[in-house]
């Protein structure tokens, strides 16, 4: 038997081991933060598309009722009738339920707002005003 073949036969060597790990670190190193910016712009434009079908509800709310529901109301009024709306003609949401922002918090609801008919925001990931990033607010108003 040839002794170039049984060495063939053997596997990988260390060294050429160590060489596929450091290009696999240097592959997740490079593109693994890029994934995770990527995921975190992803829930803040589900929040604004969130929002924005909060408003189209709350234009038809307002619509069948000729006002917006007062901030006692809240987004409540969407899906379910208030006592003293005899012209509610929802739910207006699709699937009947208040959804939550992509962090599991509820949205804010004011009217009449400071920025117009109504202001519907969500406060980011940290449930706090202000913030950058992942923390930045949502809202309606911009």
């Amino acid at each position: 038997m040839n002794p170039y073949s049984s060495r063939r036969l053997r596997g990988f060597t260390l060294i050429e081991l160590l060489v596929v790990l450091v290009i696999l670190g240097l592959l997740a190193g490079l593109v693994g933060p890029q994934v995770i910016k990527y995921l975190g712009g992803a829930n803040t434009k589900v929040a604004k598309l969130q929002i924005e079908d909060f408003s189209t509800a709350l234009d038809a709310f307002r619509l069948d009722m000729g006002r917006y529901p007062t901030t006692s109301e809240g987004l409540q009024a969407l899906v379910v009738q208030p006592s003293n709306a005899n012209r509610w003609n929802g739910p207006y949401l699709r699937k009947n339920t208040l959804p939550k922002d992509p962090w599991g918090n509820d949205y804010q609801y004011r009217s009449p707002g400071q920025h117009g008919a109504f202001d519907l925001h969500s406060l980011g990931a940290d449930n706090a005003d202000g913030g950058e990033g992942e923390n930045q607010d949502v809202v309606s108003w911009l």
